[in-house]
Protein backbone atom coordinates (compact mmCIF):
# COMPACT_ATOMS: atom_id res chain seq x y z
CA UNK A 1 0.00 0.00 0.00
CA UNK A 2 2.87 2.38 0.82
CA UNK A 3 4.59 1.95 -2.56
CA UNK A 4 1.35 2.21 -4.53
CA UNK A 5 0.43 5.45 -2.75
CA UNK A 6 3.96 6.82 -3.14
CA UNK A 7 3.90 6.23 -6.88
CA UNK A 8 0.50 7.92 -7.19
CA UNK A 9 1.57 10.98 -5.21
CA UNK A 10 4.80 11.24 -7.20
CA UNK A 11 2.62 11.47 -10.29
CA UNK A 12 0.44 14.15 -8.69
CA UNK A 13 3.37 16.28 -7.47
CA UNK A 14 5.18 15.97 -10.80
CA UNK A 15 1.97 16.93 -12.64
CA UNK A 16 2.08 13.67 -14.59
CA UNK A 17 -1.63 12.86 -14.31
CA UNK A 18 -4.72 14.89 -15.16
CA UNK A 19 -6.62 16.95 -12.61
CA UNK A 20 -9.61 14.63 -13.04
CA UNK A 21 -7.55 11.53 -12.24
CA UNK A 22 -5.91 13.20 -9.25
CA UNK A 23 -9.30 14.40 -8.00
CA UNK A 24 -10.79 10.91 -8.27
CA UNK A 25 -7.89 9.49 -6.27
CA UNK A 26 -8.17 12.10 -3.50
CA UNK A 27 -11.92 11.54 -3.27
CA UNK A 28 -11.38 7.77 -3.11
CA UNK A 29 -8.93 8.19 -0.22
CA UNK A 30 -11.34 10.50 1.59
CA UNK A 31 -14.34 8.20 1.19
CA UNK A 32 -12.64 5.05 2.48
CA UNK A 33 -10.38 6.83 4.95
CA UNK A 34 -6.64 7.33 4.47
CA UNK A 35 -4.47 4.59 6.01
CA UNK A 36 -1.28 5.14 8.01
CA UNK A 37 0.77 3.80 5.08
CA UNK A 38 -0.90 6.17 2.62
CA UNK A 39 -0.38 9.13 4.96
CA UNK A 40 3.29 8.20 5.35
CA UNK A 41 3.80 7.76 1.61
CA UNK A 42 2.14 11.06 0.73
CA UNK A 43 4.10 12.84 3.47
CA UNK A 44 7.39 11.45 2.18
CA UNK A 45 6.66 12.62 -1.36
CA UNK A 46 5.50 16.08 -0.26
CA UNK A 47 8.65 16.46 1.84
CA UNK A 48 10.79 15.47 -1.15
CA UNK A 49 9.21 18.24 -3.22
CA UNK A 50 9.56 20.96 -0.59
CA UNK A 51 12.14 23.75 -0.42
CA UNK A 52 14.09 22.71 2.65
CA UNK A 53 16.21 24.53 5.18
CA UNK A 54 19.87 23.55 5.26
CA UNK A 55 20.38 23.04 8.97
CA UNK A 56 23.26 21.55 11.00
CA UNK A 57 22.28 18.03 12.05
CA UNK A 58 22.67 18.79 15.76
CA UNK A 59 20.11 21.60 15.50
CA UNK A 60 17.77 19.59 13.26
CA UNK A 61 17.63 16.83 15.86
CA UNK A 62 16.39 19.38 18.42
CA UNK A 63 13.63 20.95 16.33
CA UNK A 64 10.00 20.71 17.39
CA UNK A 65 6.87 21.86 15.58
CA UNK A 66 3.53 22.61 17.23
CA UNK A 67 0.91 22.60 14.52
CA UNK A 68 -2.71 21.70 13.80
CA UNK A 69 -4.69 20.41 10.86
CA UNK A 70 -7.26 23.18 11.28
CA UNK A 71 -10.85 22.66 10.31
CA UNK A 72 -12.18 22.39 13.86
CA UNK A 73 -14.30 25.57 13.42
CA UNK A 74 -13.74 26.48 17.08
CA UNK A 75 -12.92 30.15 16.33
CA UNK A 76 -10.32 30.07 19.09
CA UNK A 77 -7.34 32.41 19.22
CA UNK A 78 -4.04 31.15 17.80
CA UNK A 79 -3.18 28.64 20.52
CA UNK A 80 -0.50 26.63 18.70
CA UNK A 81 1.29 29.79 17.62
CA UNK A 82 1.22 31.13 21.19
CA UNK A 83 2.70 27.85 22.43
CA UNK A 84 5.35 28.01 19.70
CA UNK A 85 6.42 31.46 20.92
CA UNK A 86 6.50 30.40 24.58
CA UNK A 87 8.62 27.27 24.06
CA UNK A 88 11.88 29.07 23.09
CA UNK A 89 11.92 30.75 26.52
CA UNK A 90 12.13 27.21 27.92
CA UNK A 91 15.12 26.16 25.83
CA UNK A 92 13.25 24.64 22.90
CA UNK A 93 14.08 25.16 19.21
CA UNK A 94 10.81 25.70 17.35
CA UNK A 95 10.42 25.50 13.58
CA UNK A 96 6.81 26.63 13.23
CA UNK A 97 5.28 25.53 9.93
CA UNK A 98 2.10 27.39 9.00
CA UNK A 99 0.07 29.50 6.63
CA UNK A 100 -2.46 32.28 6.40
CA UNK A 101 -6.08 31.73 7.41
CA UNK A 102 -8.04 29.20 5.39
CA UNK A 103 -10.88 28.10 7.67
CA UNK A 104 -10.52 30.78 10.37
CA UNK A 105 -10.20 34.56 10.70
CA UNK A 106 -6.54 34.36 11.63
CA UNK A 107 -3.96 31.80 10.55
CA UNK A 108 -0.59 31.47 12.24
CA UNK A 109 1.08 33.69 9.62
CA UNK A 110 -1.55 36.41 10.09
CA UNK A 111 -1.19 36.50 13.86
CA UNK A 112 2.61 36.38 13.93
CA UNK A 113 2.73 39.18 11.37
CA UNK A 114 0.36 41.25 13.52
CA UNK A 115 2.74 40.76 16.46
CA UNK A 116 5.46 42.39 14.38
CA UNK A 117 7.41 39.28 13.35
CA UNK A 118 8.96 39.53 9.90
CA UNK A 119 7.85 36.52 7.88
CA UNK A 120 9.67 37.46 4.66
CA UNK A 121 12.88 35.57 5.39
CA UNK A 122 14.56 33.27 2.91
CA UNK A 123 15.64 29.78 4.08
CA UNK A 124 19.18 30.93 4.95
CA UNK A 125 17.85 33.71 7.18
CA UNK A 126 15.29 31.33 8.70
CA UNK A 127 18.17 29.12 9.83
CA UNK A 128 19.96 32.14 11.31
CA UNK A 129 16.79 33.12 13.14
CA UNK A 130 16.49 29.62 14.57
CA UNK A 131 20.08 29.73 15.75
CA UNK A 132 19.81 33.22 17.27
CA UNK A 133 16.34 33.13 18.83
CA UNK A 134 15.20 29.49 19.02
CA UNK A 135 12.24 30.25 16.73
CA UNK A 136 11.54 30.50 13.02
CA UNK A 137 8.32 30.62 11.03
CA UNK A 138 8.26 28.54 7.87
CA UNK A 139 5.63 30.02 5.57
CA UNK A 140 4.10 26.96 3.89
CA UNK A 141 3.26 28.75 0.66
CA UNK A 142 6.97 29.53 0.13
CA UNK A 143 8.20 26.00 0.81
CA UNK A 144 5.80 23.83 -1.19
CA UNK A 145 5.83 25.08 -4.81
CA UNK A 146 4.41 21.81 -6.18
CA UNK A 147 1.15 22.58 -4.36
CA UNK A 148 0.28 24.82 -7.31
CA UNK A 149 -0.80 21.63 -9.10
CA UNK A 150 -2.97 20.53 -6.18
CA UNK A 151 -4.66 23.76 -5.05
CA UNK A 152 -7.18 23.92 -7.95
CA UNK A 153 -8.22 20.34 -7.16
CA UNK A 154 -8.62 21.06 -3.43
CA UNK A 155 -10.67 24.17 -4.16
CA UNK A 156 -12.99 22.20 -6.47
CA UNK A 157 -13.95 19.81 -3.64
CA UNK A 158 -16.42 20.59 -0.86
CA UNK A 159 -14.75 18.29 1.67
CA UNK A 160 -11.26 17.93 3.10
CA UNK A 161 -8.56 15.89 1.42
CA UNK A 162 -5.43 14.10 2.65
CA UNK A 163 -3.63 17.44 2.22
CA UNK A 164 -5.38 18.73 5.35
CA UNK A 165 -3.42 16.03 7.18
CA UNK A 166 -0.15 16.42 5.26
CA UNK A 167 0.40 20.12 6.03
CA UNK A 168 1.37 19.55 9.69
CA UNK A 169 3.58 16.57 8.78
CA UNK A 170 5.74 18.21 6.11
CA UNK A 171 7.93 20.64 8.05
CA UNK A 172 10.59 22.02 5.63
CA UNK A 173 13.17 22.17 8.43
CA UNK A 174 12.95 18.41 8.92
CA UNK A 175 11.69 18.58 12.50
CA UNK A 176 11.66 15.20 14.19
CA UNK A 177 9.42 16.15 17.12
CA UNK A 178 5.78 17.12 16.76
CA UNK A 179 2.75 18.15 18.77
CA UNK A 180 -0.03 17.84 16.22
CA UNK A 181 -3.64 18.89 16.68
CA UNK A 182 -6.05 16.82 14.60
CA UNK A 183 -9.62 17.60 13.49
CA UNK A 184 -10.87 14.11 14.43
CA UNK A 185 -9.71 11.50 16.93
CA UNK A 186 -10.30 8.87 14.21
CA UNK A 187 -6.96 9.90 12.73
CA UNK A 188 -4.78 10.04 15.86
CA UNK A 189 -3.40 6.52 15.58
CA UNK A 190 -3.05 6.65 11.79
CA UNK A 191 -1.06 9.88 11.89
CA UNK A 192 1.24 8.66 14.67
CA UNK A 193 1.84 5.31 12.98
CA UNK A 194 2.50 7.16 9.72
CA UNK A 195 5.04 9.41 11.47
CA UNK A 196 6.73 6.36 13.00
CA UNK A 197 7.57 5.27 9.44
CA UNK A 198 9.30 8.60 8.71
CA UNK A 199 12.29 9.01 11.03
CA UNK A 200 10.29 10.77 13.76
CA UNK A 201 11.81 10.91 17.24
CA UNK A 202 8.80 11.90 19.41
CA UNK A 203 5.28 12.94 18.53
CA UNK A 204 1.89 13.39 20.13
CA UNK A 205 -1.34 13.81 18.17
CA UNK A 206 -4.31 15.28 20.03
CA UNK A 207 -8.01 15.83 19.37
CA UNK A 208 -10.47 16.92 22.03
CA UNK A 209 -13.87 15.42 22.71
CA UNK A 210 -15.42 18.83 22.12
CA UNK A 211 -13.94 18.96 18.62
CA UNK A 212 -10.75 21.03 18.90
CA UNK A 213 -7.45 20.33 17.15
CA UNK A 214 -5.74 21.34 20.41
CA UNK A 215 -5.70 20.08 23.98
CA UNK A 216 -8.97 21.56 25.20
CA UNK A 217 -9.57 23.49 28.41
CA UNK A 218 -13.30 22.72 28.11
CA UNK A 219 -13.31 18.92 27.93
CA UNK A 220 -11.07 15.87 27.87
CA UNK A 221 -8.67 15.39 24.98
CA UNK A 222 -7.75 12.12 23.31
CA UNK A 223 -4.06 11.67 22.56
CA UNK A 224 -1.70 9.19 20.94
CA UNK A 225 2.04 9.38 21.63
CA UNK A 226 5.07 8.06 19.76
CA UNK A 227 8.08 7.75 22.05
CA UNK A 228 10.89 5.20 22.18
CA UNK A 229 9.40 3.64 19.03
CA UNK A 230 6.21 2.77 20.92
CA UNK A 231 2.70 4.20 20.56
CA UNK A 232 0.52 4.91 23.57
CA UNK A 233 -3.08 6.12 23.77
CA UNK A 234 -4.14 8.27 26.71
CA UNK A 235 -6.60 10.94 27.81
CA UNK A 236 -5.79 14.46 29.05
CA UNK A 237 -8.16 15.99 31.61
CA UNK A 238 -7.30 19.61 32.55
CA UNK A 239 -8.84 19.13 35.99
CA UNK A 240 -6.19 16.54 36.88
CA UNK A 241 -3.61 19.34 36.74
CA UNK A 242 -5.48 21.89 38.81
CA UNK A 243 -6.89 23.78 35.84
CA UNK A 244 -10.54 24.81 35.85
CA UNK A 245 -12.76 23.79 32.95
CA UNK A 246 -13.90 26.81 30.96
CA UNK A 247 -16.44 27.33 28.22
CA UNK A 248 -15.22 27.38 24.63
CA UNK A 249 -16.41 30.98 24.47
CA UNK A 250 -13.68 31.82 26.99
CA UNK A 251 -10.96 31.05 24.44
CA UNK A 252 -12.61 32.66 21.43
CA UNK A 253 -10.41 34.79 19.23
CA UNK A 254 -10.95 37.26 16.43
CA UNK A 255 -8.93 38.64 13.57
CA UNK A 256 -5.13 38.67 13.47
CA UNK A 257 -4.76 41.91 15.43
CA UNK A 258 -7.10 40.72 18.19
CA UNK A 259 -5.37 37.35 18.42
CA UNK A 260 -1.96 39.02 18.57
CA UNK A 261 -3.21 41.12 21.50
CA UNK A 262 -4.46 37.97 23.24
CA UNK A 263 -1.09 36.26 22.86
CA UNK A 264 0.76 39.33 24.10
CA UNK A 265 -1.60 39.63 27.07
CA UNK A 266 -0.73 36.09 28.14
CA UNK A 267 2.98 36.89 28.00
CA UNK A 268 2.73 40.24 29.84
CA UNK A 269 0.59 38.70 32.64
CA UNK A 270 -2.56 40.72 31.94
CA UNK A 271 -4.41 37.52 30.89
CA UNK A 272 -4.81 35.13 33.82
CA UNK A 273 -7.83 33.09 32.76
CA UNK A 274 -8.76 30.29 30.39
CA UNK A 275 -6.66 31.61 27.49
CA UNK A 276 -3.52 31.41 29.60
CA UNK A 277 -4.52 28.00 30.95
CA UNK A 278 -4.99 26.43 27.53
CA UNK A 279 -1.57 27.74 26.47
CA UNK A 280 -0.02 26.31 29.65
CA UNK A 281 -1.62 22.92 29.01
CA UNK A 282 -0.54 22.68 25.38
CA UNK A 283 2.94 23.99 26.16
CA UNK A 284 3.29 21.34 28.85
CA UNK A 285 2.52 18.57 26.37
CA UNK A 286 5.03 20.04 23.91
CA UNK A 287 7.68 20.06 26.65
CA UNK A 288 7.04 16.35 27.22
CA UNK A 289 7.42 15.71 23.47
CA UNK A 290 10.66 17.71 23.52
CA UNK A 291 12.03 15.74 26.50
CA UNK A 292 12.17 18.92 28.56
CA UNK A 293 9.49 17.86 31.07
CA UNK A 294 8.85 14.45 32.62
CA UNK A 295 5.09 14.85 32.51
CA UNK A 296 2.31 17.37 31.91
CA UNK A 297 2.25 18.50 35.54
CA UNK A 298 5.92 19.46 35.48
CA UNK A 299 5.45 21.07 32.06
CA UNK A 300 2.66 23.31 33.34
CA UNK A 301 4.84 24.52 36.20
CA UNK A 302 7.72 25.21 33.81
CA UNK A 303 5.49 27.15 31.42
CA UNK A 304 3.91 29.11 34.26
CA UNK A 305 7.32 30.07 35.64
CA UNK A 306 8.51 31.25 32.21
CA UNK A 307 5.54 33.60 31.94
CA UNK A 308 5.53 34.83 35.54
CA UNK A 309 9.27 35.49 35.61
CA UNK A 310 9.09 37.62 32.47
CA UNK A 311 11.32 35.24 30.47
CA UNK A 312 8.54 34.52 27.99
CA UNK A 313 7.88 38.19 27.23
CA UNK A 314 11.59 38.91 26.96
CA UNK A 315 12.01 36.05 24.49
CA UNK A 316 8.99 37.19 22.46
CA UNK A 317 10.51 40.67 22.11
CA UNK A 318 13.80 39.07 21.10
CA UNK A 319 12.09 36.96 18.41
CA UNK A 320 10.41 40.06 16.97
CA UNK A 321 13.69 42.00 17.03
CA UNK A 322 15.79 39.24 15.46
CA UNK A 323 13.25 38.65 12.68
CA UNK A 324 13.44 42.30 11.69
CA UNK A 325 17.23 42.51 11.89
CA UNK A 326 18.05 39.74 9.43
Amino acid sequence: MFEVAKEKFQSIFNNKISEDEARRYLVELYERGESAEEIAAATEVMREHSIKLIIPQALRDELIDVVGTGGDKSNSFNISSSVSLLLPSLGCSVAKHGNRAITSKSGSADMLEALGINLSLDPTKQVKMLQESGFAFLFAINHHPAMKYIMPIRKSLTHRTIFNILGPLTNPAGAKKYLIGVFSDDFLNRIIVGLSMLDTKNAVAVSSRDGMDEISISDITYATMLKDNRTTDFIIDPQEYGLKLASKEAIMGGDAKENAKITYSIFDLSEQGAKRDIVLLNTAMALVVDDKARDIKEGIEMAKEAIESGKALEKLKEIIKVSNSL
